[in-house]
């Protein structure tokens, strides 16, 4: 099976030699049973390249289980991992398997497995070793039959020298390392994706297939895409969604892509009643309210410094003092509220990257 095919059979899109080359060491590694580490940023594909692992496996007839590690709370990790006896904590009403017995003779794949805690490594440091382990609460050992397939956006080594990642649980993982770069380090891939996920969403929806205008791939090509595979999909679905002509243009995209740069030079003083297609009206009435959300976020920035100012020159209540990441947490729920939850218009608003907003809204649990 050549290259290509492999890429065909198992969905890996891509015709950059960083993804062929990396395609090429997942046909190798795939077969042998032993633990693989796929790197990158969020949004690159990882879960993909995990599921072609798994399905050019020996254990492509059984179960791949898929754990997002930085989901699940951590007092509940342990338990959804292991398993757990009836009545072993508040709560057990009933014997459960964890995903360790859910994928017996299968594929656990670990996503983000840099934010699983100390605790929960050493126990699955001893899995990786033994193929055994006890559920919570249980004095029975369990022997399973499980192929590890972790990932995770962080840099373990970094996280091993910050004693937040065990070392010994680190070199178990990483004797294959698969590192998955951004998509703007291999533009070649882009508008690939963009075909296939077209081609996608059309099949989905049971619609006619779209065009790309002759503009749009410089666009594609010009963007930095800081979601990465993940935010291309999510912009050409709602690019399609919006779309009442079956073509795509550039137009189409700047309005999701590129709304600051579009809203500057738009007059504010744009007639209503103009002989123009109803799409291009549409158009305008989007442009005009990002520069009214725009104005007043200007305006929400200078209320802001006349109240540091307020609050520099006045004595503060002692009543009214709040520890730091509370006044954070505060105001990034204000901005999310006054923005309707449009994340990249509230991350300007807090003058920080869109990456620090997600990960700030992780860290304080707001949902």
């Amino acid at each position: 099976m050549t290259t290509k095919e492999f890429q065909e059979k198992y969905g890996i899109i891509g015709k950059s030699k960083q993804i062929k080359d990396l395609v090429d060491v997942v046909r190798q590694v795939a077969p042998a049973d032993i633990p693989i580490l796929i790197t990158g940023e969020s949004g690159v594909g990882k879960e993909v390249f995990a599921n072609a692992i798994h399905k050019a496996s020996k254990r492509a007839n059984k179960k791949m289980v898929s754990v997002n590690c930085g989901a699940i709370p951590e007092t509940l990790l342990e338990s959804e991992l292991f398993g757990h006896e009836k009545g072993s904590f508040t709560g057990a009403s009933d014997s459960r398997k964890g995903y360790f017995e859910i994928a017996d003779k299968g594929t656990l794949f670990l996503d983000e497995i840099g934010e699983m805690s100390l605790t929960t490594q050493v126990k699955l440091l001893r899995v990786l070793e033994t193929n055994e382990f006890m559920r919570i609460g249980s004095e029975r050992v369990t022997s399973v039959d499980v192929r590890i397939i972790a990932a995770t956006n962080k840099s373990l080594q970094k996280e091993v020298e910050a004693k937040r990642f065990r070392n010994d649980l680190f070199f178990r993982l990483k004797a294959v390392t698969l590192t998955i770069p951004p998509l703007r380090k291999r533009k070649e891939d882009i508008i690939p994706l963009a075909d296939f996920f077209v081609k996608e969403y059309c099949k989905k929806n049971n619609l006619p297939e779209f065009e790309f205008t002759n503009d749009v791939p410089d666009l594609l090509l010009s963007y930095h895409w800081p979601g990465n595979v993940r935010e291309l999909k999510n912009t050409i679905e709602s690019v399609l969604a919006l779309s009442r002509d079956g073509k795509i243009t550039a137009e189409s995209f700047k309005m999701l892509l590129l709304a600051e740069e579009i809203a500057e030079p738009v007059s504010n003083n744009l007639p209503v009643f103009v002989d123009k297609p109803a799409d291009a009206l549409d158009r305008e009435m989007i442009y005009r309210a990002l520069i009214e959300i725009k104005k007043d976020i200007e305006e929400l920035k200078n209320i802001a410094r006349i109240n540091l100012r307020n609050i520099q020159n006045e004595p503060m209540p002692v009543n009214e003092i709040l520890p730091i990441n509370e006044l954070e947490k505060r105001a990034i729920k204000q901005a999310l509220e006054f923005t309707k939850w449009n994340k990249k218009l509230a991350a300007k608003m807090l003058d920080i990257s869109e990456r620090t907003l997600y990960r700030k809204l992780k860290e304080y649990e707001i949902n």
